[in-house]
């Protein structure tokens, strides 16, 4: 297929945390908000003034200071990311919000702030407390710990408009970057896809690395330039998978993923559009704060919502995206050493399979994943075993 004109862009958003739409953002006077968790609904934090940065530690290489802070057994993202912290790579940021949901990523935020490695004379981080459910007790407690971490720091460090009319222009953006985002994703249905699970990663993952609205003209012309993209006339995949799991933010996952023959055709996955990029839908009759946090705990599908309703239902979802993307099966990831996607993962490695009949890979991976031979053999092998059942007529 030709090459998509703002690939490149794309992938430069992605080579860095400070990147050049961040630098260009800040050289216009607006604050760069550090994020760690979609659990802190980013829209809050792209108010008129500032935008929200979804904090990684690309390339990274040793992580030996993040493991001396936080021990070998800790996840590898949050050591990568306090790595990053402690070489000087977040001293761009003007505040970090972290959610209280995450202890090792909690430890990571606090290091960042008793170290002092971002050194901005306003810089400050702030902490909420999220629910566990998505009942109605649990949205007025999300609601007031939003207002009182988020919005109300954002407010008296930065100075800057919270209100409600501030709010519903921050979604009016976050919902045409989400238009545009869904619009591009819905050719990975196609039985020949006019574009590659790495490619949508790449889109997609950018969203959260910078200012939208920098973003939305090249999206726009993507999705343009998609329209009548030909794709080759052989496909370029053997079997199709929906990616459910922890954080991804390397392109390298889904590159050597689809090397190896399995199309990504959906992303349920941290950084992912499901259902990170949902629009946010507003009604003029209860204040935007509310509609907010009352539609991030409805998606939320992040296992560490622990009651019975959010675990029938985050299988539901991956049950439900395998049929609409026409998937073969299923890919089940974790970084290592997170709690809460480990315990999912076994889980919906046996449920997804008994229950739902889908094929399953489950794996725990590096959050540095370079070109893993292990991970790679594990995923040709996934195909073939597909590959086989389909030959045989085997349902699975």
């Amino acid at each position: 297929m030709k090459d998509l004109k703002h690939l490149t862009f794309f992938e430069n958003v992605l080579l860095e945390a400070n990147n050049d739409l961040v630098r260009t953002a800040q050289g216009n006077g607006r604050f760069a908000v550090g994020q760690v968790c979609s659990l802190i609904p980013e829209v809050l934090m792209n108010v008129p003034g500032c935008f929200s940065v979804r904090l990684r530690a690309p390339h990274i290489g040793s992580m030996e200071i993040g493991t001396y802070y936080m021990t070998s057994l800790s996840c590898e993202y949050c050591r990568a990311v306090l790595e990053l912290a402690e070489e000087g790579g977040l001293q761009f940021l003007d505040g970090i919000i972290a959610p209280d949901a995450c202890a090792m990523m909690n430890r990571c935020v606090e290091n960042i702030e008793r170290q002092n490695l971002c050194t901005k004379e306003h810089f400050f981080v702030d902490y909420s407390d999220v629910p566990m459910k998505s009942d109605e007790t649990a949205l007025k407690h999300y609601i007031k710990q939003m207002r009182i971490h988020v919005l109300e720091p954002l407010q008296s460090h930065l100075n800057v408009d919270v209100s409600d009319a501030a709010l519903r222009k921050a979604v009016e953006e976050h919902n045409e970057v989400c238009r545009l985002i869904t619009q591009i994703g819905e050719f990975r249905k196609e039985e020949n896809p006019r574009i590659s699970g790495y490619e949508f990663h790449i889109i997609c993952a950018a969203t959260y690395c910078g200012p939208k609205d920098l973003m939305a003209e090249p999206l726009r012309e993507t999705l343009a330039e998609l329209q009548t993209r030909i794709p080759d006339e052989k496909k370029a995949y053997r079997v199709r998978a929906v990616l459910v799991g922890s954080e991804i933010d390397d392109p390298d996952v889904i590159k050597l993923i689809e090397e190896s023959g399995a199309m990504v055709v959906a992303d349920r996955y941290c950084f992912g559009s499901f259902p990170g990029r949902q629009e946010i839908v507003l009604n003029d009759q209860e204040d935007a704060l509310t509609q907010i946090c009352r539609q991030y705990l409805e998606w939320g599908q992040c296992p560490r919502f622990m009651d019975t309703a959010k675990i029938v239902s985050r299988r539901a979802y991956v049950d439900q995206l395998a049929k609409e993307f026409h998937a073969d099966g299923l890919i089940y990831q974790q970084i290592k050493f997170c709690d809460y996607w480990g315990y999912e993962r076994a889980a919906a490695n046996h449920l997804m399979n008994e229950e739902f009949g889908y094929p399953v890979l489950s794996i725990d991976r590096p959050y540095v994943i370079g070109s893993s031979g292990q991970l790679r053999t594990r995923v040709q092998a996934f195909v073939e075993s597909i590959e086989f059942k389909k030959a045989q007529g085997v349902k699975n």
